[in-house]
């Protein structure tokens, strides 16, 4: 153990690496070893050696401002290994199933990675004329109604940073590709609570997009559904939107529950 007295002297050397984990998760943005530090109280040496351990293996990585870190491909990877857990998944999917059901349609849960939403889970229509967005699909955020919902999620000046490093390539006639304009979205989809997607990433094809909130409040995962505009309109699909959201709190309430036990 470090020698300088303070909280550090309470907390066992083989639990610092965890308790580091753990801080960025609440935080829930990048953060500075500084800000981690005002929790865990170590001595500076070693709060940054510890980030450096864990950059240097994968669980976290430096963002583009050379001073904030967020989780790396080894932690995103684990988180969702977490959430796949035979246990939660057999409840995810029994929910999935009923909401796909009531609607009709494919429905999706998505996990925001570095760059891209990630499709952890989803139930298929059963209608023949359906869109393929398997397991482990990549969709952009600015384009997409579980992108543009987690993108709501993020605080003024992280979104402020992604607008102004993200090129938004035209994927449809209807893509958003004016940076104001899709802030101005981002800003009223985070006050509705939901996002849709006019046919902005693929033609022919609608979405709608709730808010998965972890134990925090925070978004954790995005439940959304897809649909061909043959079989479905935008004032439709906002017909689903009370069945989504109740759905969206089951999804929820299978993690925090299990966090309890």
């Amino acid at each position: 153990m470090d020698g300088d007295g303070g909280k550090s002297g309470a907390i066992p050397t083989n639990l610092r690496l965890l308790l580091v984990i753990e801080e960025i998760s609440k935080a829930g943005v990048p953060v500075t070893p500084t800000e981690v530090n005002t929790a865990l109280g170590l001595p500076k040496p070693t709060i940054h050696r510890l980030f450096a351990t864990l950059e240097e293996e994968g669980f976290l990585q430096r963002d583009m401002d050379g001073r904030t870190y967020s989780p790396g491909p080894r932690l995103r990877t684990m988180s969702g290994g977490i959430l796949s857990s035979l246990r939660i998944r057999t409840a995810r999917q029994a929910i999935l199933r009923r909401v796909s059901r009531e609607i009709g349609e494919t429905c999706n849960i998505a996990l925001p990675d570095r760059d891209a939403m990630t499709y952890l889970e989803r139930v298929e229509t059963e209608w023949p004329l359906r869109i393929q967005l398997p397991i482990g699909t990549r969709v952009p955020f600015y384009c997409t109604a579980s992108g543009k919902m987690y993108l709501s999620s993020l605080n003024r000046a992280h979104l402020l940073k992604y607008l102004s490093a993200t090129t938004l390539e035209p994927r449809t006639p209807n893509t958003l590709t004016d940076h104001d304009a899709l802030f101005a979205e981002l800003r009223d989809i985070r006050k509705q609570g939901y996002a849709l997607d006019r046919e902005e990433f693929m033609a022919d094809m609608i979405a709608l997009a709730v808010p998965v909130p972890d134990i925090n409040g925070r978004l954790m995962a995005t439940l959304s559904f897809h649909a061909p505009t043959q079989r479905f309109t935008i004032d439709r699909a906002l017909d689903y939107l009370d069945a989504m959201r109740s759905a969206a709190d089951d999804l929820a309430a299978l993690v925090s529950d299990g966090d309890q036990e």
